[in-house]
């Protein structure tokens, strides 16, 4: 089954035709947790898509609060993007060293919540585009900076004070992106938390469900998805918002909505790593 809005997912052989498209900005967000210990950006250094730009999510992110890579003060993002090359008509392809997920969504959904349409993930990541032979460079770009123009859509974020409100009202459905065993609270989180467990309420969907391992962790199709949408209980007709350990998987699974047509579902930006700290909410059923 197709997707409706297959222009969010390029392909490995969309991205190399189109490399020397000056409208065309590539962006390298690789993340990796710090129990991985792997360095993103050394990585980066070592091998990059040609024209890639290095997106590091823990600094272009809120650093004056506690929470890791919250969304950031729009001027900051402007100054970061601007550096990249990546002006109002740009076309913004995203990938990632772990295949087609972590931080390229986190990244296409940040360019969403700023207003930027035309963005999309490389699927299959830097995996896929390594596997086949596809040309790398070491030499960082030095691009011509741009003049991005936010134009911020506060919707597509949501807060702790408005996920507790929910749990009363029941206006959104919660989609929590995280394992099974971590959403039950038998896992550790492998960013440590006060308490373990998930937001009543809310459905557990891990986002490996969405994506295909054996093709390089590529999405699946549309049938696919919306099958394991059902299966998890998710009513697509109704208002959803995603939420994980950090903000970041989450996007996953906001992304993978958007392929098939869910195009206004958000994201709970402080997510477990906020909610598991504050003895002020209540966690599951």
């Amino acid at each position: 089954m197709a997707y409706t809005n297959p222009q969010a997912l390029v392909s490995t052989e969309w991205l190399e035709e189109n490399l020397d498209n000056p409208e065309v900005r590539v962006i390298d967000a690789t993340y990796h947790l710090a129990h991985a210990d792997r360095d993103a950006y050394e990585e980066y250094t070592y091998r990059h898509i040609p024209g890639a730009s290095y997106f590091p999510i823990d600094e272009i992110a809120d650093t004056t609060v506690l929470l890791p890579h919250m969304l950031p003060a729009m001027e900051k993002f402007k100054e970061a993007v601007d550096v990249m090359g990546v002006g109002p008509k740009s076309h913004v392809v995203i990938y990632d060293g772990n295949g087609g997920y972590m931080a390229a969504t986190r990244v296409w959904w940040m360019f969403r919540a700023f207003g930027h349409e035309n963005v999309s993930v490389l699927d299959g990541g830097l995996l896929k585009w390594g596997r086949e032979k596809r040309p790398m460079e070491r030499v960082e770009p030095i691009l011509p900076p741009a003049h991005f123009t936010p134009e911020p859509r506060p919707e597509l974020v949501k807060s702790r004070k408005e996920i507790l409100a929910n749990i009363e009202s029941g206006q959104f459905q919660v989609i929590d992106a995280r394992n099974e065993g971590r959403f039950a609270g038998i896992d550790h989180e492998p960013r440590p938390t006060e308490r373990r467990g998930h937001i009543p309420g809310s459905i557990n969907l891990p986002f490996t469900k969405l994506m295909d391992p054996s093709k390089d962790f590529a999405f699946k199709d549309a049938g696919e998805i919306k099958s394991a949408f059902n299966e998890a209980g998710v009513d697509m007709e109704k208002p959803i918002v995603s939420t994980c350990g950090s903000g970041v998987t989450a996007c996953v699974v906001t992304f993978a909505l958007h392929l098939v047509g869910v195009t206004d579902s958000s994201v709970y930006d402080g997510s477990w790593a906020e909610w598991g700290n504050n003895p002020d909410v209540p966690i599951g059923p």
